[in-house]
């Protein structure tokens, strides 16, 4: 698989990364376990992928001890990337989610993800989510401090803002993180941000207006967060249904029988476009390399909780969009319904 890098610093990766979340967290709490989620990162890795994407947060806990497993057996194959930042509310309760970026909490929780991740170093370490009660100076500060005694390699930061944005719109092209590069701006000035995870895909394209630029301007890597849309780009959601209780796309506005069935025509775009490639290549390819053709700088993290989807999206690295195919791809309509 190509390789990229990640910030000044030239972390070096496979361009397409695994978000491991799904395997413990937000789409089934069935997957909190077991040999097919492990089965699912090592198929990943033989086809080339490097970065794994987790947080404490997920599950709460399950997901890192999950990797942990991984890293124990293939550290020397494996860019770890996981977070800090969010508490998760007694009994795993998935809605009731609070920030803590006070630096003593940050050295406590970084310690407990190395024991759960087997490993003395974390490639990147993120801030999943600013504290409001917290300068955030103080925060990245504790954050530096790690990188300093060893534990950490480079930090990055979870931007926020863009789906406050995107409540009750039908375009794309908004920019919702004047928040995110605000707070970008005073960590700089604290200890150099190596990259930045947010939301980018097809039918989520509102980093590309400022953040992405900034990110450029500055030497700073970008891993591109819901790549495949909360699998919608995928093309295999049934319109309407079959998302378990607990899915959180069983409550979203853009996830309504309604909506689904609205948004057919940007699956429909990216099957045609695929359908140029041969008949192997899938939507989520397609998807997954235009997100990678907005730049070098750009690693998409495609959530997959089964082998076939892990390595199936591993394989978009190989797909080359000509420029028939983003002409069309750019022509899409514009997706409908409110984000969140």
């Amino acid at each position: 698989m190509e390789r990229r890098t990640i910030g000044a610093t030239a972390l070096d990766v496979g361009a397409i990364g695994l978000g491991c979340m799904p395997m413990s967290w937000a789409y089934s709490r069935s997957e909190q376990r077991g040999d097919r989620s492990l089965r699912t990162v090592h198929a990943a890795l033989d086809a080339g992928v490097s970065l794994l994407d987790t947080a404490d947060m997920y599950g709460p806990f399950t997901n890192e001890l999950l990797v942990g497993r991984v890293l124990k057996e293939r550290r020397a194959d494996v860019f770890v990337s996981t977070k800090c930042g969010l508490l998760v509310g007694d009994g795993g309760e998935r809605r009731h989610v609070v920030a803590n970026g006070r630096p003593g909490y940050v050295r406590r929780a970084c310690d407990a993800s190395l024991r759960r991740l087997q490993t003395d170093v974390i490639d990147l370490y993120q801030l999943h989510r600013a504290d409001p009660e917290v300068p955030v100076e103080e925060t990245w500060g504790a954050m530096a401090e790690l990188v300093s005694a060893g534990k950490v390699r480079a930090l990055g930061l979870c931007a926020v803002g863009a789906r406050s944005a995107r409540r009750g719109a039908t375009g794309v092209g908004r920019d919702g993180y004047e928040g995110t590069i605000r707070q970008l701006e005073r960590i700089q000035q604290v200890f150099p941000v190596a990259a930045v995870q947010a939301e980018l895909s097809v039918w989520s394209q509102e980093a590309l207006v400022r953040l992405l630029p900034w990110c450029v301007a500055r030497g700073v890597g970008f891993l591109a967060a819901m790549p495949l849309g909360n699998g919608f780009l995928t093309g295999t959601l049934t319109p309407g249904g079959g998302f378990e209780p607990d899915d959180p796309r069983a409550r979203h506005p853009r996830f309504t029988a309604e909506m689904m069935a609205a948004n057919q025509p940007l699956v429909a775009g990216l099957r045609r476009v695929a359908a140029r490639h041969g008949a192997e290549v899938t939507p989520a390819q397609v998807a997954l390399a235009w997100v990678l053709g907005r730049g070098r700088h750009v690693v998409p993290v495609p959530g997959a909780k089964r082998e076939r989807w892990a390595v199936e999206n591993a394989g978009a690295a190989g797909l080359r969009l000509t420029a028939a195919d983003l002409a069309e791809i750019a022509a899409l309509p514009a997706p409908r319904g409110s984000w969140d």
